[in-house]
């Protein structure tokens, strides 16, 4: 690494050389560096220089590294040359003392490594020399040019750089005055063209560079210049008639002509003169006289030689002095300003005088100020008053003339108050009271109009009249009320305003009257079948007339003439009446009337309303009788089927005879016919049901038109009666005629009992036409055609074919199709089925459509079809014989999108809240959305009843959506709802309106016009208006009035007036002269509506004070004594000072010596007393009602004091406990010479308060004090302690402790909630009170409950729970489909807690309260499962159900799978669909109504058939040696059912030796997922898959690999040899080339001579071992084996060595494997065989044919192998049992000799098997080849799942000799192993199936017999 060089330079001392560098390198990372030679390089480069000429110097660096940098040297040069002097750091750095520009040029650094191969390294750096700026040209200092001249101004600089020059005039820079004259030269000088004169001045040139910079100037003079003013003309103003002159005085050589012009008029020149305008000398122009139209603008022209030039003056021409503003006539209003202008013009230069006179008087304004004449003239006059009413003049003085101008000043007020105001009842008009008033002073403008204003039952002051004419002096008020008490007060107004009201009149009582309206909001609602709840609401409160006492009720029959009946409600408080003994559906007219003490009101307009309807009594009669005008229904039934009922509504006819009609009935039927009427409570009986026969009509179709015998000339016609007969059948008509020649019809009538005809005399092989038709007494029926051949027999029609769907819209689709074979006659029916929705081939067919009589149709019209779904379908013809097969099915279709048919159904609203209403339906099912389901939705629509046109919508985007709750809407407002649903495409109809009302609520506003009034020190009087009726919400109550002492309660206090009709309140015992704030609320029966905003505030008034507190005598003295006090407790008013007053106690009580102090003072002290005397003080304080109560106190005049003693004896008696208070006694204890001046009490709250003071100036003579706002059953202490001049005593002893007595609790039970139970039920949950507000032990709850009828009420009922613990509660018995209002308290012994808020239920709806029944899941697919169920108890529905919900889950995992089916149907039976193959899912059912969601079943588990499974998880390969690999796999991450095995196909990539081999080897069972294979060709790359199998194979798992050796792994060893002794055998090698990676072992392979294939023989060889050691007896007798040792490292396994020579493992044999035994064994064998070949040939005889079928050769050939884990016996090759499918052809076209074939391969061909009968040895594995290389040939398939399919095969193993060994079967002995592969290999051992140039090693299953690695044996 290139690291940075540095240096080390000793200056002495040292063994190195002074100044010689010693370098050092470094890396990067801070290490030596390595002895390695490196170039030079330089690392930082010198940088370019700039230096000023004459600076001190200037430096140059650059910094070199190479290695060894000690050997490294720096040189600079110069163009060329080499520097040597300015040399520092070694070089590295070169400075150049005092540069000039001689030393400016290119540097070049040189870095060099000397006697070094390397090249120097150079970088080169540029030295500039900067020199200041000098003047090489400069300009004179004073130029002087003509006019018009161009003049050179000269500069030139030098410098290094060179200096860059810029020119200024007069410090302005040229460049910036942007003038095009002057112009840049390029030698630097300035060039200006045609001078003028404002080119004079003085020019600078500057020159600069970075060195600095220079300047220098010249002055510019300009002569000769062209006309310029001196004086230019200016504007002049002159009056009327006076000589004007206008100057213009011009400068200029030559000298200029002067011309004046106005506009385009020339007025004078030097030779133009026109009268009046003179041109004067000085260039001016003079007018004489001016005239006023001579005023405007005159222009002076200058020219000369040189140019012209002008200027513009404006003449003013002024009028004489005149008065331009006058005056003007003022009306002002009294003590305002008044303003009178004078404006005038005239000539500034005249200075004016104005002079004001007052009535021909001159004005001399007072020093006061209040007259002033400002500048302009005007006059101002403040504060103004009647005495300035008069004449003013203006008169303007100047010498430009006089002027004078006059007005007139009116100074008016308000008008004066009324006097004499008198009122007085009128006695003609009770609602009427006269006021006359004496007509007052109009304040100098006429009175307008008087306005009057009344108080009405001391409420605020409004007005009543507010246009009374000024004229009058009396009025009668009219339209007052009766019995209310009226106060009135009259006011003038004038043009000033408003005056002062006139004195107040006594206040009138008005007579009392009836109510002069009707009560208002009439609700009628019938009750039950016999009675009608009544509701009102009282009169307006204005026109009650009186104090209201009651209600009159009366009914009658709606319609009819007669009297009234009448009900007396007596309280005016109760605003319903529930009117019984009624008539029952009984329309009632029903009118309210209120009463008062002077009687009867106005009676209300009548209402009506029927009593609810009854189950009837009696049936309707079919004739002469008039119904009552209710529903009716007609009920027909077969006489023979009762249970198949007809049912017709039939609407009520007013004014008739009931008529009603039933339609699609059966034609000519006997049906039995009855009536009935119903209401809503249910139906009536029926009537007596009568005989009806409809009418007979035309026959049906025959059925089943057949034929039979059908021969050349005649056959036999056949069928069966209609199944519409529509009356008697009189016989049949059967006609023929050949088809298509209506000429040649023949028609015979048959009579009725024949059902079959032969018909003659036809002509052979001809097609006719045969019509049978069933014939009635009204004529001929519908004729059943069919077309057939003479001669020929029908037979059953061919399946259609080629659907083609076409015209697809949302309802329906046109199929075409070509018809199928029609059998030899004509088709009679066309049959569509479809697959609906689920498409798929498990998914059911059902019917769509059929077409008859159509035989020669190729299209189909498909109706009735559902929008937007998905369709596929088939079709069969259906002849005379019999129906077809169905037909292909159709490509799958999707209908198009419609809007919904319907919209939803079961809707119902219900009370949410005071704000909203609750919506309920039952949703669209799936089938009818008619569109995407993403898209479905619902639309609500709202409206009050009348207002539909200001319809308010909601829309629900969710279409499983079963509810909605519509808020914002107004309280206690009925409205009208509608529903639609809508898709993408469009809207669907609306659904019938439903009504619904809101909750009442609490009143959302305040009542109007609070005011308040101190009527004394301790009541004020609050009045109030109603609260508008839009926001009361419900039926006001009552109102509360809120007041609290303001900055002293911290919470109001409330006062309850109830009803509403009293709108004013007197609140007593307040406070004296305390400020109250003050609000008031309506409340309903739902709660407190919103208080008064802002609240009032009143203040009561004052009064005498109380006493003053806490008054002691801090200091005794012989002769005087201190007294302090504080302020009374109870001021009452405002303190205006105290006194104080003493006597001597033995004195006279009235000789007191009395003093009076300011109302701030807190003490006094008392002189000149007796010594050791006593004194009695009395302290009072004063406010403005007078003296208050006084304060006495004693004290002696001694110096001899001290604390007084604790009381003593504090006792509580328990009979003075209360809930929330007590009385504590107690006896005073010494005053210490002094007397107690009062009492402190303290409390403390038991177990862990504080001592809290309760009172500390309770007066000195109590011995007892009531201890208040304490709390309910709490146990307190108490104590006392005394308090004189001295100080304070010790506290008394505590009390025992005292436990107040319990109180009712303080809350309702909080949180109460009210939910339908079941459909008669409701339950009731709460929270108990808080323990705070219990007040003593909760003994149980109280529900109250009571039916509400349209806002009425009904009798409470009540429930109580002696449970305090209880929190729920269930209330039965209710009455179905009514709202009911529930509240509760909490009670204790002492009483109940205030109720709570009321809660508002609907009850008659509640959710199923239990679970289906018998829920059952059954498998239906590999995907689907069916549910059903039965639906819940009928008692437990709780009303109709309106459908389920199946919640269905995987069994392992229901949070992740959980999912939800709604099904929208009372059905009970669901299929799920699209779930996981083989999976146990858990299903739980629950079902739901318009109330809710039912609990849900407990789950039931099913699971879904298997299916295929999926891809193994995994595929891989190891072991991978040229001839041999393990390939491995994974369980599929999906089974989809239980895996039954898998199947492993590998073929070449390439064909090998031009023969494409694939191999099929199929493993049974699940637990072995690997396979050995030993068949594979050095280097070539195999294509591998593997399917799983359950039920099917699944999909394949793919995957390559490419046959050892592997690219890097070792070579092979070398030198393998074999020696063998008695025992074992010796194998020894040498190690051979090394791969990529060192070897890591040796692996042996062996090849015997009886398999020829190589296999593993001993693993896991250390990789310094070159022999290994083999016992014979791992070896099989008999068998020869060759050798070769394989190197292994981290790539793989390397190339085999070359085979070993050949080992036999002979051993002496046993006798029982001697020649002879096994010979005797043979023939006794043979024997055996023989016979039972004998027996197996006559048994197999018939079996023989069955075993064979034909069959060609194929071009490829197929191994198959099937494994099973059950533990089979391994094979090996020993016997030839041949089963032969076919031949083989080689390229040359020899037939090859027969293929060997294993006991554990199963082939079969025909040719073969007729010649070789034997049994097939099917050892559960079979394997397959393909060759690429062979013949075609035709096989046939196995038809048993459990056998592979049998396929033919090329042997093409035949060219190898060593496998034409027989198989044999080994002797049960031990399996042979060699040690180190069973030392190397885990779990069971495996054993092989070995095929000719194949073999596939499986493991063993637990029990199974294995054999010997890499060989077979049968055991």
């Amino acid at each position: 690494d290139v690291g940075f060089g540095a240096v080390e330079s000793r200056t002495g001392g040292g063994s190195r050389d002074a100044g010689v560098p010693r370098a050092f390198a470094f890396s990067a990372a801070g290490e030596a560096g390595t002895p390695e030679a490196t170039g030079p390089v330089i690392v930082i480069p010198p940088r370019n220089s700039s230096v000023v000429a004459g600076s001190s110097e200037a430096t140059l660096e650059c910094i070199a590294s190479a290695r060894p940098l000690e050997e490294l040297r720096v040189t600079w040069k110069r163009n060329g040359v080499p520097v040597t002097s300015g040399l520092h750091s070694f070089g590295r750095r070169l400075t150049i003392s005092t540069p000039t520009s001689s030393d400016t040029g290119p540097y070049v650094c040189e870095a060099a490594l000397p006697g070094s191969p390397f090249e120097p390294a150079r970088a080169q750096a540029f030295l500039s020399i900067i020199e200041p700026p000098y003047f090489t040209a400069e300009p004179e200092s004073r130029i002087l040019v003509e006019v018009e001249e161009t003049v050179d101004l000269a500069c030139g600089a030098m410098g290094v750089p060179p200096p860059a020059l810029q020119w200024y005039k007069d410090a302005v820079s040229v460049h910036k005055l942007r003038n095009p004259r002057y112009q840049a030269l390029p030698a630097g000088g300035l060039r200006i063209q045609k001078l003028r004169p404002e080119d004079s001045g003085i020019f600078q040139c500057f020159a600069s560079n970075e060195g600095g910079e220079a300047q220098t100037s010249t002055y510019l003079d300009v002569t000769n210049v062209a006309p310029a003013f001196t004086q230019p003309p200016a504007d002049t103003t002159v009056t009327d008639g006076m000589t004007a002159v206008l100057r213009c005085q011009v400068s200029g050589a030559p000298r200029p002509a002067i011309t004046w012009r106005r506009g385009n008029q020339i007025l004078a020149s030097g030779s133009v003169r026109i009268p009046r305008f003179m041109l004067l000398e000085s260039g001016g122009l003079q007018i004489t006289p001016v005239f006023i139209q001579d005023a405007g603008n005159y222009t002076c022209h200058a020219a000369n030689a040189e140019g012209s030039l002008r200027a513009s003056a404006t003449l003013t021409v002024w009028n004489r002095t005149s008065i331009v503003r006058p005056p003007e006539d003022s009306v002002v209003i009294k003590g305002t300003t008044a303003a009178l202008h004078c404006g005038a013009t005239h000539d500034p230069r005249v200075s004016l005088r104005y002079v004001w006179k007052k009535d021909n008087a001159v004005i001399a304004p007072p020093g006061s100020s209040r007259i002033v004449v400002e500048k302009d003239g005007s006059l101002l006059i403040s504060q103004t008053w009647s005495g300035d009413i008069g004449d003013y003049t203006c008169d303007v003085v100047s010498e430009g003339g006089n002027d004078s101008r006059a007005a007139r000043l009116e100074v008016i007020e308000l008008p004066h108050s009324p006097q004499n105001l008198l009122a007085s009842l009128n006695s003609s008009h009770s609602r009427t009271v006269m006021l006359s008033w004496v007509r007052p002073f109009d304040g100098n403008s006429p009175v307008l109009y008087y306005i009057v204003e009344l108080s009405e039952n001391n409420s605020p002051w409004k007005v009543h009249l507010s246009n009374v004419g000024p004229e009058m002096t009396s009025v009668a008020v009219r339209g007052l009320t009766p019995a209310r008490t009226y106060q009135f007060r009259v006011c003038a107004v004038n043009q000033v305003g408003r005056g002062q009201y006139s004195a107040e009149t006594s206040r009138l009582m008005l007579p009392e009257e009836p109510p002069s309206a009707p009560p208002k909001n009439i609700v009628a609602s019938g009750r039950t079948n016999q009675s009608i709840m009544v509701q009102w609401q009282p009169p307006p409160e204005t026109e009650h007339n009186g104090v209201l006492r009651g209600y009159i009720l009366r009914y009658r029959l709606a319609g009819l003439p007669g009297e009234h009946q009448q009900r007396n409600i007596t309280s005016p408080e109760i605003s319903y009446c529930l009117v019984t003994e009624l008539i029952i559906w009984t329309q009632y007219e029903i009118q309210v009337a209120a009463y008062n003490g002077a009687g009867l009101g106005v009676f209300s307009r009548p209402v009506t309303e029927y009593t609810l309807q009854g189950g009837k009594l009696a049936p309707p009669q079919f004739k002469g009788s008039r119904l009552p005008p209710v529903p009716s229904q007609l009920l027909a039934w077969p006489a023979d089927a009762p249970e198949a009922v007809t049912v017709v509504t039939i609407a009520p006819d007013f004014h008739g005879v009931h008529h009603g009609f039933i339609t699609n009935l059966k034609k000519f039927t006997a049906y039995l016919a009855s009536v009935l009427c119903f209401t809503t409570p249910g139906d009536g009986p029926p009537s007596a049901p009568q005989l009806v026969w409809t009418h007979e009509d035309r026959p049906g179709a025959v059925g089943h038109l057949s034929f039979t015998e059908i021969l050349d000339t005649s056959l036999k016609v056949s069928w069966q009666e209609p199944l519409e007969k529509n009356g008697i059948i009189t016989g049949y008509e059967v006609s023929w005629e050949v088809f298509g020649r209506n000429d040649s019809r023949l028609t015979l009538t048959l009579n009725s009992t024949t059902h079959e005809f032969k018909i003659k005399g036809l002509s052979s092989l001809t097609t006719y036409t045969i019509d049978v038709a069933a014939v009635t007494a009204v004529g001929v029926g519908l004729a059943t055609s069919s077309t057939i051949s003479s001669g020929v027999p029908p037979e059953l029609p061919g399946a259609p074919s080629n659907l083609v769907i076409s015209n697809i819209s949302p309802r329906s689709a046109t199929l075409q199709f070509r018809p199928g074979y029609d059998g030899k006659t004509s088709i009679s029916r066309w049959i569509v089925e479809g697959q609906v929705g689920a498409i798929g081939d498990e998914e059911e067919w059902v019917s769509l459509y059929e077409e008859e009589n159509e035989p020669d149709t190729q299209t189909l019209e498909i109706p009735n079809l559902t929008p937007y779904t998905q369709y596929r379908f088939r079709m069969r013809q259906v002849n005379v014989v019999g129906a077809s097969p169905f037909s292909q099915s159709s490509r799958v279709i999707q209908t198009l999108q419609a809007p919904p048919d319907v919209a939803p159904t079961s809707i119902t609203v219900r009370t949410a809240s005071e704000t909203s209403l609750r919506l309920r339906w039952v949703p669209l099912p799936d089938s009818r959305y008619n569109g995407n389901p993403e898209a479905v939705g619902y639309r609500i629509k709202y409206w009050r009843p009348g207002l539909q046109a200001s319809a308010l919508a909601h829309v629900i985007s969710d279409r499983l959506e079963r509810e909605f709750t519509v808020e914002g809407l107004e309280e206690w407002t009925e409205y009208e709802l509608q529903m639609q649903a809508f898709n993408a495409i469009g809207a669907g109809p609306w659904s019938e309106a439903v009504r619904g009302r809101t909750r009442e609520s609490v009143p959302s506003a305040a009542p109007e016009n609070v005011s308040a009034e101190a009527v004394s020190s301790t009541q004020i009087l609050l009045t109030w208006a109603s609260v508008p009726e839009q926001d009361q919400n419900g039926l006001i109550l009552g109102y509360k009035i809120l007041f609290r002492a303001k900055d002293l309660d911290p919470e109001p206090r409330s006062h309850v007036v109830r009803g509403n009709g009293t709108q004013s309140a007197l609140l007593a015992g307040l406070g004296k002269f305390v400020l109250y704030e003050l609000r008031v609320l309506a409340f309903t029966r739902i709660g407190n509506g919103v208080p008064s905003s802002p609240p009032i505030l009143e203040r009561t008034r004052d009064d005498a004070p109380g006493p003053p507190v806490r008054l002691v005598f801090p200091e005794v003295r012989l002769t005087s004594v201190r007294i302090v006090w504080q302020p009374p407790e109870e001021p009452n008013g405002i303190i205006l000072g105290y006194q104080i007053a003493y006597r001597l106690a033995s004195s006279s009580p009235n000789t007191f010596t009395t003093v009076e102090v300011g109302a701030t003072v807190r003490q006094f002290t008392a002189t000149e007393l007796a010594p050791e005397s006593a004194y009695i003080f009395r302290l009072s304080a004063k406010t403005r009602q007078g003296w208050g109560e006084p304060l006495e106190a004693t004290v002696i005049t001694t110096e001899k004091r001290e604390r007084p003693a604790p009381p003593r004896d504090l006792l509580v008696p328990q009979t003075d406990v209360t809930a929330r208070s007590l009385r504590l006694q107690w006896v005073p204890g010494s005053d210490g010479a002094s007397p107690i001046r009062y009492f402190t009490v303290q409390l403390r709250e038991l177990p862990g308060g504080q001592w809290q003071t309760y009172s500390s100036s309770i007066s000195h003579e109590a011995t007892a004090c009531a201890v208040e706002r304490l709390r309910p059953f709490t146990s307190y202490k108490l104590r006392l302690k005394a308090t004189n001049d001295i100080g304070d005593s010790d506290f008394s002893v505590e009390t025992e402790p005292v436990t107040t007595l319990q109180d009712v609790p303080g809350e309702p039970p909080s949180f109460v909630s009210v939910t339908p139970h079941t459909t008669s039920s409701v339950l009731v949950q709460w929270q108990p009170p808080r323990d705070e507000s219990l007040n003593g032990l909760l003994q149980g709850y109280r529900i109250y409950y009571r039916e509400l009828e349209y806002e009425g009420a009904s009798a409470t009922e009540s429930k109580t729970l002696k449970t305090p613990s209880a929190l729920r509660a269930e209330l039965t018995d209710l009455k179905k489909y009514r709202r009911y209002e529930v509240l509760m308290t909490a009670y204790n012994v002492v009483g109940e807690s205030p109720a709570s808020a009321p809660v508002e239920v609907f009850v008659g709806e509640a959710a199923p309260a239990v679970a289906p029944q018998r829920i059952q899941v059954n498998p239906l697919t590999a995907s689907q499962l069916e549910v059903t169920w039965d639906p819940p108890p009928p008692e437990s529905q709780n009303g109709n159900i309106q459908g389920y919900k199946i919640y269905y889950w995987e069994a392992d995992g229901q949070n992740e799978t959980e999912k939800m089916k709604v099904l929208f149907l009372p059905e009970t039976m669901v299929k799920l669909k699209n779930l996981s193959s083989h999976t146990s899912y858990l299903v739980s059912v629950s079902a739901f109504n318009a109330a809710g969601d039912g609990p849900r079943s407990g789950p039931r588990q099913g699971r879904t058939h298997q299916a295929a499974p999926g891809t193994p998880s995994f595929l891989a390969f190891s072991e991978i040696t040229s001839t041999t690999l393990n390939v491995s796999w994974g369980e599929p991450a999906a089974a989809n059912g239980i895996l039954q095995g898998y199947r492993v196909v590998y073929e070449p990539l390439a064909p090998v030796q031009g023969v494409s081999k694939v191999v099929t080897v199929d493993v049974k069972g699940n637990g072995q997922r690997w396979l050995k294979l030993r068949d594979l060709t050095k280097g070539v790359t195999y294509f591998f898959r593997v399917q799983a199998r359950t039920i099917a194979y699944g999909p394949e798992l793919q995957a390559n690999v490419t046959a050892g050796p592997a690219e890097g792994s070792p070579g092979s060893p070398r030198d393998v040899s074999v020696t063998k002794s008695a025992s074992e055998l010796t194998l020894q090698w040498t190690e051979g080339s090394a791969g990529r990676t060192p070897t890591t072992g040796y692996v042996i392979e062996a090849r015997p001579s009886d398999e020829g294939l190589w296999d593993t023989f001993v693993k896991d060889i250390p990789w310094g071992a070159t022999s290994c050691t083999i016992s014979l007896d791992k070896l099989r007798q008999g068998v020869t084996y060759e050798f070769r040792v394989v190197a292994v490292n981290q790539v793989g396994y390397g190339e085999p060595s070359s085979p070993s020579a050949a080992v036999s493992a002979q051993v002496e044999a046993p006798f029982y494997e001697e020649w002879w035994f096994l010979l005797v064994m043979a023939l006794s064998s043979l024997i055996v065989v023989l016979l039972v070949v004998f027996a197996l040939v006559l048994h197999g005889q018939n079996r023989k044919y069955k075993n064979c079928s034909t069959g060609k050769g194929i071009s490829s050939m197929e191994e198959s192998v099937t494994l099973d884990n059950g533990g089979f016996a391994a094979l090996e090759l020993n016997s030839r049992h041949l089963n032969v499918k076919n031949t083989f052809s080689k390229k040359n076209g020899t037939r090859s000799p027969p293929r060997p074939s294993p006991g554990g391969l199963h082939y079969s061909d025909e040719d073969i098997c007729s010649k070789y009968n034997g049994a097939v040895r099917t050892e559960s594995m079979n394997l397959q080849e393909k060759s690429g290389a062979a013949s075609e040939s035709e096989g046939t398939d196995s038809g048993s799942e459990d056998a592979p399919p049998q396929h033919s095969f090329v042997n093409h193993y035949m060219s190898d000799p060593t496998y034409y060994n027989s198989w044999k079967r080994r002797a049960g002995a031990a399996p042979h192993r060699y040690e180190a592969v069973a030392g190397a290999e885990a779990g069971p051992a495996p054993h092989a199936v070995v095929t000719t140039q194949s073999a596939v090693f499986a493991p063993a299953a637990r029990g199974a017999r294995t054999p010997l690695t890499g060989f077979s044996s049968f055991v």
